[in-house]
C-alpha cells in the first residue's frame, strides 16, 4: 500500500491491496484467557481486581507500520509516500460481552485515560503530524472485531476534514479573537433546541448542518484544544465525559447499531507546519470533540455525484428524539 495525494482536494489517498488479517482462531485474541498472544503496547489497572481495565495492542493487521522514514516524493504534479504511522488496537476492557454502553463510568474513564496517554505517548515522534481514535460498530460500519475496542491511528499528514477545521477555526479567530467552537456551542446552549443532553462540563448536541441523520457531538464547555491534555489534566471531569459518552451512545443505539466514532483533537506540534500556519494560534482557536456519525439504512443517500451532504432527518427532529431515549 502507498499515500498518494490528490492535488485538487489535498487528501491523502489509502491505495493498494490492505494487509491480510491473520486467520482467525477460535478463542478471541482479546480476552484475557487467550492462549494467542498479541503485543501489548500499555494497559491501565483494573478497578474492580482484574487483569487489566483497558489496553492497546498492535493491530493484527496495520494499515500504518511504524518503522521508517515515509519518503515523501513527487511525481511531476504528484506526491506520494510510504504508510508510516501507527495502527492500534484500543481494548475497551476485558469482557468479551462488555460494551461501552454497558460499562460503567469509572471503566469508561479509565478507558479515556488509556486512550489519552497513547496520543501523549505516539506525540513524542516528530514523524507523526496526528493521531487520533475511532470506533467502527455494526455490520454496516465495518467493524473489524468482535470483542469492544476503538483503534487508534497516527499518520504522518493531517486529515483534510481536520485541515478543514483548522482553517475555519483559525479564520474565525483572526475576525473575532474568538473560537468558532465555542461560539458554536454558546449559542446551541442558547437556543436548546439541537442539545441531547449536557452533563458536568461536557454537552451532546445534534450539529446544525449534519451530514447524515442524528449525527451528535459530544464537545467540552471549557476551552481545549487537545483532548490527551484536558483527560490528564482534568481528572475530576473525565467521569462525566465517560457518563455522557455512555448515556449518548444508549441514545444512537435506539436509533441503530450502526455507528461511526471519531475524536478530532488537535495535531502534534512538534511537527508545526511552516507553510500552512495554522499552529500560531492553535491554542486558542481549535477545540477538541467527539463526532459520532450513525449509519441509518433508508435516511442516508449517497452524495458522490452532488458532493453535497444529505440528511433526511433535521437537527431539531434528531436532538428531540435522542432526548427521548430512556437512558438508566
Amino acid at each position: 500500500m502507498e499515500l498518494r495525494k490528490d492535488p485538487i482536494t489535498r487528501s491523502w489517498v489509502l491505495t493498494g491491496e490492505a494487509p491480510e488479517f491473520p486467520q482467525r482462531e477460535q478463542k478471541c485474541p482479546y480476552c484475557p484467557d487467550s492462549e494467542r498472544a498479541v503485543q501489548v503496547l500499555s494497559s491501565v489497572p483494573s478497578i474492580d481486581g482484574g487483569p487489566w481495565s483497558a489496553r492497546a495492542v498492535v493491530h493484527p493487521a496495520p494499515v500504518y507500520r511504524i518503522e521508517g522514514d515515509p519518503n515523501r516524493q513527487g511525481n511531476g504534479l504528484y506526491d506520494n509516500m510510504r504508510t508510516v504511522g501507527a495502527h492500534e488496537v484500543l481494548v475497551e476492557n476485558p469482557r468479551h460481552d462488555r460494551d461501552l454502553w454497558d460499562a460503567t463510568d469509572a471503566e469508561i474513564e479509565q478507558f479515556l485515560r488509556l486512550a489519552a496517554q497513547r496520543i501523549v505517548d505516539l506525540k513524542r515522534d516528530r514523524r507523526f503530524k496526528y493521531v487520533t481514535i475511532f470506533k467502527n460498530h455494526g455490520p454496516l460500519s465495518g467493524q473489524e472485531f468482535d470483542h469492544p475496542h476503538w483503534q487508534l491511528t497516527a499518520t504522518t499528514f493531517v486529515p483534510r476534514r481536520v485541515l478543514y477545521e483548522l482553517r475555519a477555526g483559525r479564520e474565525h479567530y483572526q475576525r473575532k479573537e474568538r473560537c468558532v467552537f465555542c461560539d458554536i456551542l454558546a449559542q446551541e446552549e442558547q437556543q436548546k433546541s439541537r442539545i441531547v443532553e449536557s452533563r458536568g462540563d461536557y454537552v451532546a448536541c445534534c450539529p446544525y448542518a449534519p451530514r447524515v441523520p442524528y449525527e451528535t457531538w459530544i464537545i467540552p464547555r471549557s476551552h481545549e484544544a487537545s483532548f490527551e491534555r484536558s483527560v490528564l489534566a482534568k481528572d475530576a471531569m473525565i467521569r462525566d465525559l465517560a457518563a455522557l459518552l455512555r448515556r449518548t451512545l444508549v441514545r444512537i443505539r435506539a436509533i441503530t447499531e450502526n455507528f461511526h466514532l471519531v475524536l478530532h483533537t488537535m495535531p502534534n506540534t512538534l511537527r508545526k507546519s511552516q507553510i500552512l500556519g495554522y499552529w500560531s494560534t492553535i491554542d486558542d482557536d481549535y477545540h477538541w470533540h467527539i463526532e459520532i456519525l450513525p449509519i441509518v439504512a433508508g435516511r442516508s443517500k449517497s452524495y458522490t455525484f452532488k458532493e453535497t451532504y444529505y440528511s433526511g432527518v433535521s437537527s431539531e427532529q434528531a436532538a428531540t428524539r435522542l432526548r427521548e431515549v430512556p437512558v438508566s
